[in-house]
């Protein structure tokens, strides 16, 4: 099997409170996006798993996401087969667009394709969130309010149909940098996500756009001031909006046209300002239609 494993964008992202386990209680809308890694996964018939990634920095052992997802169903359900995975990079890693997680979700797919396990999208979700918190969502893919530490997902009504142009610096932002510059008494206008939620079901894109915001915006953009300048860039050359993804450091822009998202896209390129520059569009799936995969 050759899987595609998409990536996710942010649309809006507020972080609500402390936790007393440590985690953070969040409100974001996900939005899956035509980028994509690539999982090819084939039985054999030796017991065990081998994981073979395209980056020397990404190993192949049970630290991978991957291996761990495809363990956890096969010592479940007592697969006595083994497994061949060769994963192959396009999704920039800690980048807040859930490479990781996504790239397990295929795992988590593909096993239970492959060795007919028969479960269910939702039974695959609830497995999936013992490896990550993204990965359930990464499963469900399309337009989700994700609230909780990220793992209670709704489907809501798909975005209006859009462009989007990636920008990474050649930088890299933790989730722990992302809390720690996250001043959570001093947030002064949390995103409005129910205007939003509001702006895509009535098919508003611009009113969409209006609404995005990401509470961690402000404290990664004191450190890492090029996150400003791509954003400036982007929204200097056609972009309703542009905002950075998750806790970083890839900022995004929302396009109504496929020419002006190009044209940035070129702009982009040429000024050096980001390491991964991708156009792609916004990926729509129905609650029946997990076949993306």
């Amino acid at each position: 099997m050759r899987l595609k494993a998409l990536a996710k964008i942010n649309l809006a992202l507020d972080v609500l409170r402390k936790r007393e386990d440590g985690y953070h209680e969040v409100r974001m809308i996900m939005q899956t996006i035509g980028m994509h890694d690539i999982l090819e996964i084939e039985k054999k018939e030796e017991p065990g798993i081998t994981l073979i990634t395209d980056l020397e920095e990404l190993p192949g052992d049970e630290s991978n996401l991957v291996y761990k997802a495809a363990k956890m169903l096969m010592d479940e359900f007592h697969v006595e087969e083994g497994v061949s995975m060769k994963l192959e990079k396009h999704i920039p890693m800690a980048a807040g667009m859930a490479g990781g997680s996504t790239d397990a979700a295929a795992a988590f797919v593909g096993v239970n394709d492959l060795f007919g396990l028969g479960l269910s999208g939702e039974e695959l979700m609830q497995r999936a969130v013992k490896v990550g918190a993204d990965v359930p969502y990464c499963i469900m893919m399309g337009t989700a309010l994700a609230e909780g530490i990220g793992e209670k997902l709704t489907r809501i009504a798909p975005v209006p149909h859009c462009y989007v142009l990636i920008g990474k610096p050649g930088i890299g932002v933790s989730t722990k940098e992302a809390y720690g510059n996250l001043n959570l008494a001093g947030i002064a206008q949390h995103p409005d996500i129910d205007g939003m939620m509001e702006a895509i079901k009535s098919g508003n894109l611009s009113g969409m756009a209006e609404k995005m915001e990401n509470v961690f915006e402000p404290g990664i953009i004191r450190n890492h001031p090029e996150i400003q300048q791509i954003k400036d860039l982007m929204e200097a050359n056609g972009a309703l909006k542009a905002m950075m993804s998750g806790s970083g450091p890839t900022v995004f822009g929302i396009y109504d046209d496929e020419a002006k998202m190009r044209a940035a896209e070129k702009v982009l390129a040429d000024s050096g300002l980001a390491q991964t520059v991708f156009g792609t569009e916004v990926v729509n799936v129905n609650e029946e239609d997990q076949a993306i995969y």
